[in-house]
């Protein structure tokens, strides 16, 4: 069959990836559609260091095809969303709905796979870019075959992370304020998060001024094109100003309740921290080098109370986040479609990287096979 494999240096499509029948736990899965996401190309930049060779892929959708004897909650034929977090489901952390706190749902890569013969990794736990691939029961949701694999696809990564990162990490509520840093796919999803959550400011900040229609379109009630000669953290203050008159201090007044970085930035962490109101909170949801430090003050922390905290993937909890977001979905109250920027077979996988580098895509999706 054919994927899309690391070799260590470069990636290609191989037609000799093979993959091993799925064991009493797991589910072999036929890929339809995946999207393609910064963290397969982080693979390539060197950014997440992994072992090779490797099937790349990690935000997919897909047929059952076969399942483990032990598996109960799907069964061949079955639509499901796939997602990454391969928990454990027995421990402390899974017992108490934080999944993604389960020390087995990390570092647990594995080889499935053989490329000619020889073994070969997967990726994220997942290997969505592939035809076929073989994945633990627990990581395919089941969902209404009427839905769209090529949009239900962007559900198991860039959806789930944007809009949990405002649903799990934050109590952003009705009348609160916002920014968020990077109008890509992950951070349309946290604008529209934000919007059902009832925040009455919006702010969408991104280097490219073309993404402003659809920033508005999902939610932003302002849009602040970030470059050169840009103080956005006086922006962002000069819009939401302290309504203390007699301000004594030098800590920032005035400033939005909550920033999301979906870039993965030092720097634009710490302008996020910087553009806090008192007791606001930063949310560190785009993924930079593992060596990557923040170089923030600790009088944000020690003076007014500002929180720094971190987002795994939105934390989500997947068998209730997922069949939450497409009931909204199916609802009106979340947008889907209007993420999938272009769809490309999977062997011009190439052309769907240069645009999205380009800044031309929310999502692109590969398609793998036919629905």
């Amino acid at each position: 069959m054919k994927g899309l494999v690391y070799d260590g240096s470069k990636a290609a499509i191989r037609d000799d990836v093979e993959v091993r029948a799925p064991g009493p736990t797991e589910v072999k899965v036929r890929i339809v559609s995946a999207g393609l996401c910064h963290s397969d190309l982080s693979v390539l930049d060197g950014t997440i260091p992994w072992p090779a060779p490797a099937v790349l892929g990690h935000e997919g959708a897909g047929v059952v095809a076969e399942v483990g004897e032990a598996v109960q909650h799907v069964a061949p034929g079955d639509h499901v969303v796939l997602h990454t977090l391969a928990y454990c489901g027995a421990c402390k952390w899974c017992n108490i709905g934080r999944p993604a706190w389960c020390r087995k749902s990390i570092a647990n890569a594995s080889q499935p796979f053989t490329v000619a013969g020889e073994p070969a990794w997967n990726f994220a736990a997942a290997s969505f870019f592939t035809e076929y691939t073989v994945v633990r029961g627990i990581q395919c949701v089941k969902i209404d075959p009427a839905i769209d694999l090529s949009v239900a696809c962007l559900i198991g990564c860039g959806v789930l992370t944007g809009i949990g990162s405002v649903w799990n990490r934050t109590n952003l509520g009705q009348g609160d304020t916002c920014a968020v840093f990077g109008v890509g796919g992950v951070g349309l999803n946290v604008i529209q998060a934000a919007k059902v959550r009832g925040a009455r400011r919006i702010f969408a900040i991104d280097t490219i001024a073309d993404k402003e229609p659809a920033a508005r379109s999902f939610g932003a009630t302002d849009f602040i094109l970030a470059g050169p000669g840009v103080d956005v953290v006086q922006r962002i203050r000069a819009e939401l100003p302290t309504e203390i008159e007699n301000v004594v201090g030098s800590f920032g007044e005035g400033g939005v309740d909550y920033a999301f970085d979906c870039v993965g930035h030092p720097d634009i962490l710490n302008s996020a921290l910087e553009m806090l109101d008192w007791g606001g909170t930063a949310v560190a949801v785009g993924v930079p080098a593992p060596t990557a430090t923040v170089p923030a003050r600790v009088t944000n922390f020690t003076h007014v109370e500002r929180t720094l905290t971190g987002s795994r993937a939105g934390s989500h909890r997947p068998h209730w986040d997922i069949p939450l977001i497409v009931d909204a979905y199916r609802r009106g109250l979340i947008k889907l479609d209007e993420l999938v920027s272009a769809r490309y077979p999977l062997e011009d996988w190439e052309t769907a990287v240069h645009d999205l580098h380009d800044g031309k895509l929310a999502r692109g999706v590969l398609t793998v096979s036919a629905a």
